[in-house]
């Protein structure tokens, strides 16, 4: 007698195949349906510039740290133009260390003389510009470093710090050497850039009124930045999710008028008042909107930008939509 086989399939090995392809597709059909989804708000930001200040502790995660670098290539591939203002206050302070170069620090803000301000440039405009521009060009970007030295983008002038002594009520100014804020901002080399494949990334460094190097908060910077460049969005990446209310809940977006409030009831204190306030200012210079967002959050730029629910606080001049639901 002659055993006879059957070709089609059958037992407990065929189901799991079954459903181990069920999963597959249903994977398939989500990642399908999520991009489908993308689609608005990827019109909404086509041939927009947007601003990303990048930053915190996301600079120092490797996984995130790629995890951005994708992100700023993928916004380019999809029409935005992104632009990439970035901090690096930590790895200055492990070179001045290293280098056992002590700072003075005068009401809370580091006093930066000739010898630190040389640091603080060989490292942003040196290796933490060049460490961002692999990152992004290793995901199969093309992004080029610049500082605001060059083209003479950020002309700025010395920041100047008044203080009160309180026991003779006098006021004094605080003599912070190399440190500035932006005076004016000349955006060609950034138009430039950024009308061809090329993604600019950018050491928050600017001319002194005497062509001496200062060193400028990378969020006022971007801030400027995209004031000038009369950006769609400013994104600042930070190491919080963005404003809490008084429960510590994430408020996900307000407006100026409710944000000035939320200060004035005591909801928002300490260092994210003059963060607000920063944003407030960019918004009524022209910038339709910024958001504070947790760079600690995979693909937070994506989740921002093109989803309807976003990943951050979103501040606007007025609301878009009804409600607090992102509008694409």
């Amino acid at each position: 007698m002659t055993d006879t086989k059957t070709d089609s399939p059958s037992g407990p090995d065929t189901a799991a195949t079954g459903a181990a392809l069920t999963d597959a597709l249903g994977s398939v059909h989500t990642k399908a349906k999520i991009l489908s989804e993308a689609l608005p708000y990827m019109q909404r930001y086509d041939r927009q510039t947007v601003v990303v200040k990048y930053g915190g502790h996301a600079m120092g995660d490797p996984e995130l740290a790629k995890d951005f670098a994708r992100d700023v290539v993928l916004l380019k591939q999809a029409g935005v133009n992104p632009v990439v203002v970035h901090g690096g206050g930590p790895q200055i302070g492990r070179l001045l260390e290293r280098l056992n170069i002590k700072s003075e620090f005068k009401d809370g803000l580091r006093v930066t003389d000739r010898q630190t301000v040389d640091v603080v440039e060989m490292v942003l405009a040196g290796s933490v510009n060049k460490e961002i521009v692999s990152a992004i060009n290793d995901q199969g970007g093309k992004a080029v470093g610049i500082s605001g030295k060059d083209a003479n983008l950020m002309r700025a002038k010395r920041l100047e710090r008044r203080v009160r002594d309180p026991e003779s009520n006098i006021e004094k100014v605080l003599d912070l050497g190399f440190v500035g804020e932006p005076g004016l901002v000349e955006p060609h080399i950034i138009d430039v850039i950024i009308q061809s494949d090329l993604i600019p990334v950018v050491a928050p460094i600017g001319v002194g009124p005497e062509g001496e190097t200062l060193n400028i908060n990378a969020d006022t910077f971007a801030a400027a930045v995209a004031v000038a460049l009369k950006a769609k969005r400013l994104l600042l990446l930070t190491d919080v999710d963005g404003v809490l209310d008084k429960d510590g809940n994430l408020v996900r977006s307000m407006t100026t008028t409710e944000a000035l409030e939320l200060i004035a009831d005591g909801t928002i204190t300490g260092g994210m008042i003059p963060k607000i306030e920063s944003c407030i200012d960019v918004i009524a210079d022209g910038v339709e909107a910024v958001v504070i967002i947790n760079g600690k959050v995979p693909h937070s730029v994506l989740l921002e930008l093109f989803t309807e629910h976003g990943a951050g606080t979103l501040i606007e001049r007025r609301r878009l939509g009804g409600n607090r639901t992102r509008q694409p």
